[in-house]
């Protein structure tokens, strides 16, 4: 059978790769990226010739899979979850486990490179307790023992998947001894509880975990590593001892929030292990931390950037800590430490005008350290003294910038008073009102913007201080923006987005009414050339969809694959935006550039009220897509029973081959979808019909060894004499294969090759 390419779908749901599977070398493209090394193996990225799919290949040192290894690789398969990555199954040649692909690999990496955003913390926090609390939560609980930030991985949108949980086992080891060293060669040190250094014999429990995730959390929060230069032996009696990391490495800008996080953090380290928490209770606390501090997700394809408005962190550090203080000279050291004691009193007793000029680390000054202390008379004294108000740092702060970014809104006053220059921008041309509109700071935003700042103003990638409130839902500072702004329908320049196209995509239905109402164009394109109307229909913001059809919006633009809004709305499985699209007039046959109508994508995803809703707005059942696929095709090859099920009902051919003689039936039996036989059989499909290699769906279930499905083709009139192209009949592959219980089956009247 010919390859189908389905690279145009989205593949957020993995389309056929829900089940086990047993891969060849040869499914792979030939081009493999290596992304790391281990003692027990390498890892790389590959991608699947038919699906297109990115994976990864975790191979091993052993020089094949023994069959306890599959079988636990495909139980493990079995445990799917939206914060659990993912198994597709397993690879002998090399010996190897199929994996989904995380596109900003792991928390472990990501916390050494990047600065997070405190939101995205303790997003991330929550997250990691939501799959830890799904493995407990099963009969008998799942532990993972192995839990640390090199096993959190994260995707485009940097939300988290816990990987390698149920490989390391207690019972696997000969002693507890034995148990731990193999954990301290894997580099677990820092995540072992204490009781496991005891001499009891008890094997883990949930609480082990527990205490790993505390430690996680920790260095979450902190973005260092715990017990950095310590060695094992340090390590082991510290943790023995009752000794936990360091909280005040913990940055002094965190949130009020974070002492109710760290109060969990400190629960789940407790020295006794009947006193730490279950997950069932942490993820509950954990949700209302991190629904407080909740940012809009990121949107689907944005390219990675060290960017706050395009995903949920950032590079710039928005407190100045007490390891930048300068040591070069005994007087700066002691001024900056009365401003980190908030001693500001004595500090504006004893600074003196030589203070203002000492160099500081990163080309910061003492107005900057002063302005970060948020002492409104402390700044005033430095600039009496001289002090450049107008100073940048390495990369680019001004002092106004960091007042901006700790909501100082009578140091923002001051310092415009002594001439801060409010356009003055950063290396990435952020200005303090970008700062201020991404906070949500109308405040700021109007002391800015009276004291001449630029409203219309572009950041290095073309982002308006609109744009970033737009993205971010505030409305009051979008208020304030919009009759001091030209060019309302101004496009970034990486994605070609206008402020629109972004307050849609987030579902700001109240920002889209204003921008509307200002004379944003609704059938705009992006880059992409999709417009609003695309992103709601793909995110299923409802009541944004209608608002924008009210407008005026196309329903049927494509854009440069040739996917209309409907194709995105059935792609997600929306019904009702499939509804609201067609009883506009959208096109339920219309067809990418791939050949897929909105019918064939609702089909692939398994979302069978769309479908229902296609079908009643005339959407063809048989339409043919790419290699003459239909969606009855693509619904057995994913093995989306309920689909099947409606679109037979609405009079789906069961006998309409693809290009290469394939029919429903066929694939059904090659996936071993023994329910979708069953169906396909009942609507009167041909259990003789041959593919062009002559090969019948008897010939497949042979191969496969399916004995319910050989059953159910043998009682419905399957011929059993029927030879392929290589003069094989089922009775001779079900040999060939090795399949036994088969055999007998497909002996009687058996025409040998």
């Amino acid at each position: 059978m010919t390859e189908t390419n389905l690279s145009g779908m989205d593949s957020s749901n993995n389309g056929g790769l829900e089940s086990f599977k047993h891969f060849k070398k040869d499914d792979f493209e030939a081009e493999w990226d290596k992304i790391a090394e281990r003692s027990s193996g390498r890892v790389y990225k590959v991608k699947l010739k038919l699906l297109r799919e990115k994976c990864v290949l975790k191979t091993f040192s052993t020089n094949s899979l023994d069959r306890i290894m599959i079988k636990e690789a495909s139980q493990i398969s079995k445990v799917k979850f939206k914060y659990l990555l993912t198994i597709y199954g397993v690879c002998s040649d090399p010996p190897s486990v199929v994996l989904e692909y995380m596109s900003k690999g792991s928390l472990e990496n990501l916390l050494s490179s990047y600065v997070l955003m405190w939101p995205k913390k303790f997003q991330m926090i929550h997250e990691v307790t939501m799959g830890m609390n799904f493995l407990h939560s099963m009969t008998p609980p799942l532990l993972h023992l192995n839990l640390k930030p090199s096993n959190i991985l994260l995707d485009d949108h940097l939300h988290v998947k816990i990987s390698d949980f149920g490989l390391i086992k207690w019972e696997d080891s000969s002693s507890k001894n034995s148990f731990i060293e193999h954990l301290t060669s894997r580099g677990n040190m820092n995540y072992i509880p204490p009781e496991a250094f005891t001499q009891s014999p008890d094997p883990p429990t949930t609480k082990y975990d527990v205490y790993s995730f505390s430690i996680v959390m920790w260095e979450i929060l902190t973005q260092k590593r715990a017990y950095s230069g310590l060695n094992k032996a340090e390590i082991l009696i510290r943790v023995s001892s009752g000794k936990r990391p360091h909280l005040e490495k913990i940055p002094d800008d965190k949130p009020k929030e974070c002492e109710d996080m760290i109060g969990i953090m400190r629960c789940c380290w407790e020295q006794v292990v009947s006193e730490r928490p279950a997950f069932s209770d942490i993820v509950k606390e954990t949700e209302v931390l991190s629904e407080v501090l909740k940012i809009p997700d990121v949107v689907r394809g944005c390219e990675s950037k060290e960017r706050p408005h395009k995903l949920a962190y950032t590079t710039l550090s928005t407190c100045l800590t007490k390891e930048t203080i300068p040591k070069e000279d005994a007087s700066s050291d002691d001024i900056h430490s009365l401003l980190s004691r908030k001693d500001f009193e004595t500090f504006k007793r004893v600074l003196k005008k030589e203070h203002i000029s000492i160099p500081c680390k990163d080309n910061n000054t003492l107005l900057h350290y002063t302005v970060a202390s948020g002492d409104t008379g402390s700044v005033r004294k430095v600039l009496e003294l001289g002090a450049e108000v107008n100073c940048q740092s390495v990369k680019g702060y001004t002092p106004l910038i960091i007042a901006v970014l700790h909501k100082f809104h009578e140091i923002c006053n001051l310092l415009m008073e002594y001439e801060a220059d409010p356009n003055l921008n950063d290396l990435d041309r952020w200005t303090p009102l970008h700062f201020a509109a991404q906070n949500g700071d109308d405040r700021a935003v109007r002391l800015l913007l009276d004291n001449k700042a630029e409203a219309y103003v572009k950041e290095r990638d073309g982002w308006t201080p609109l744009h970033l409130a737009a993205q971010n839902g505030h409305e009051n500072v979008v208020r304030i923006l919009l009759p001091r702004v030209t060019g309302i329908n101004e496009q970034e320049a990486q994605s070609g987005r206008t402020p629109l196209h972004v307050a849609c995509m987030y579902g700001h239905l109240n920002i889209a009414k204003l921008l509307l109402m200002q004379g944003a164009d609704p059938n705009k394109k992006d880059a992409s050339k999709a417009t609003a109307l695309h992103l709601v229909a793909e995110e299923g913001h409802f009541r944004v969809a209608r608002l924008l059809l009210t407008k005026g919006a196309d329903v049927n633009i494509v854009d440069n694959r040739n996917y209309s809004a409907l194709h995105f709305a059935a792609l997600r499985g929306h019904s009702g935006i499939c509804r609201q699209l067609l009883s506009k007039g959208g096109n339920p046959d219309e067809k990418t550039f791939q050949g897929w109508t909105p019918m064939h994508l609702a089909a692939l995803k398994g979302h069978p009220e769309t479908v229902l809703v296609l079908e009643e707005h005339k959407g063809s059942v048989n339409s043919q897509g790419e290699n003459g696929w239909t969606p009855l095709h693509l619904a057995c090859h994913y093995r989306q029973e309920e689909v099947v099920s409606v679109l037979l009902t609405a009079g789906a051919d069961p006998n309409l081959a693809e290009n290469n003689g394939w029919t429903p039936l066929h694939l059904a039996c090659s996936n071993g979808s023994f329910p979708n036989v069953l169906q396909l059989i009942s609507h009167k499909a041909d259990v003789n019909s041959q593919n062009c290699s002559q090969s019948t769906p008897l010939h497949l279930a042979a191969q496969n060894g399916n004995i319910p499905i050989i059953k159910a083709l043998l009682l419905n009139n399957a011929r059993r004499g029927i030879v392929d192209s290589k003069g094989c009949t089922a009775f001779t592959l079900a040999k060939q294969c090795h399949n036994k219980e088969a055999v007998p089956l497909l002996e009687e009247d058996e025409i040998m090759c």
